[in-house]
């Protein structure tokens, strides 16, 4: 078969997809659609043709538009320009009808269970909320982002979705060509700028009632409330009482443990694993304070395999975006723990992890799910299991 790559044909644009796109189909194929909203009729340019049943494609003229189409606050935000953002052209209640589709989807078709979703707003708007960026700096000296599946670096002088102190921060200035620059503004808001891991100093940030310190280039919530209120859900979900225990995998700088520590008090204890190191050296810091935790580096599945000490009545894990698998959840079933919270940034790892305890005897009882990143296709969860 010869390759699409750079045709243009018309299609009509069905269901929204797991990825920041839409699904049309062409002459027997499928076609994933960036740019466009399902019901739109649009002229789609290929983009990605790797031979199959599907290709990539972008939709460069929108010849029956949604309703729900609005225009694009970034003029980057375009069929060839930045890849970070995927819906834009959408209105913000559509965005979060969007996801809310794809994170029913996933769990429809990975885990056989059949949940309305909703997903609900963080305060401030679809626009300004990011204070962490991740920028590369193109040949000339100038920061950007990359373009869609690409390594193409396309140059921005502002940023509508992060943060005053974040990309104009940095946009303005040449820097070294290749570098990778992370930058962000803090609860103080004092900006930090890493290049290239290095440098940029200590973020102090505020989340559960307390001050945290984290490294410029390590990892925070981007969203300015998100912390707060998945640490509100944690605590409302676990039912922990005083003197239990608890574990917090992938514990990060130490967020949930702090939750668990305050609830199970002097007496109780929590472990909080983390297999990045500095993280977890930023984690035993923060947590100073509290006795009850014990702060372990290392691989998640190797720690657990290691544990000693009483079963945790309650799990919280928040796993990077492939999710915990299936040796993590079975490690976690093999325990008493009564409930499990699971805090998940990818909707497809969470369906398949939610399979996983559904087959080791637990029951997904709760789900919300949070619009923390508005204009991408990006969606947090918050899931608890009850054993069953």
């Amino acid at each position: 078969m010869n390759s699409w790559l750079g045709r243009r044909f018309e299609v009509s644009v069905g269901a929204v997809a797991h990825g920041g796109h839409c699904v049309a189909r062409h002459e027997g194929r499928v076609v994933f659609v960036r740019h466009t909203l399902p019901g739109e009729h649009v002229v789609v340019k290929v983009t990605e043709d790797r031979g199959g049943s599907f290709c990539r494609g972008d939709a460069v003229a929108v010849l029956a538009p949604s309703p729900d189409r609005v225009p694009a606050p970034c003029p980057v935000a375009a069929p060839g320009g930045c890849g970070g953002c995927d819906w834009q052209h959408a209105s913000w209640a559509a965005q979060r009808a969007l996801k809310a589709d794809v994170v029913a989807e996933q769990l429809r078709r990975l885990a056989g269970v059949t949940w309305p979703v909703e997903v609900e707003e963080l305060p401030g708007g679809p626009l300004r909320w990011r204070t962490r960026a991740r920028l590369t700096v193109d040949s000339a000296g100038r920061p950007g982002f990359r373009a869609h599946r690409s390594h193409r670096v396309v140059p921005v002088t502002d940023c509508p979705i992060s943060a005053y102190g974040t990309v104009d921060a940095v946009a303005d200035r040449t820097w070294p060509a290749g570098a990778a620059l992370t930058v962000s503004v803090d609860a103080l808001a004092d900006t930090h700028v890493a290049v290239d891991g290095e440098g940029g100093g200590v973020a102090v940030e505020r989340a559960a009632r307390r001050e945290w310190r984290v490294s410029a280039d390590g990892f925070w919530q981007a969203h300015p409330d998100a912390a707060d209120v998945y640490a509100e859900v944690v605590e409302g979900w676990t039912g922990l009482e005083a003197g239990e225990s608890a574990w917090d995998l992938y514990a990060g700088v130490g967020l949930f443990a702090s939750v668990l520590a305050e609830q199970v008090g002097p007496t109780g204890t929590v472990m909080a694993v983390e297999s990045f190191r500095p993280a977890a050296v930023e984690a035993a810091e923060n947590l100073a304070d509290l006795k009850q935790v014990r702060v372990l580096a290392g691989k998640v599945e190797a720690v657990l395999r290691a544990a000693e000490g009483p079963d945790p009545a309650v799990v919280v894990l928040d796993p990077p975006r492939k999710g915990a698998g299936r040796e993590v959840v079975e490690a976690i079933a093999a325990r008493t723990s009564r409930r499990v919270v699971y805090i998940a940034c990818d909707p497809a790892a969470l369906a398949r992890d939610v399979a996983t305890f559904r087959s080791e005897g637990f029951t997904l009882e709760k789900l919300r799910a949070f619009d923390a990143f508005p204009m991408t296709h990006h969606v947090e969860c918050v899931a608890l299991f009850t054993r069953s």
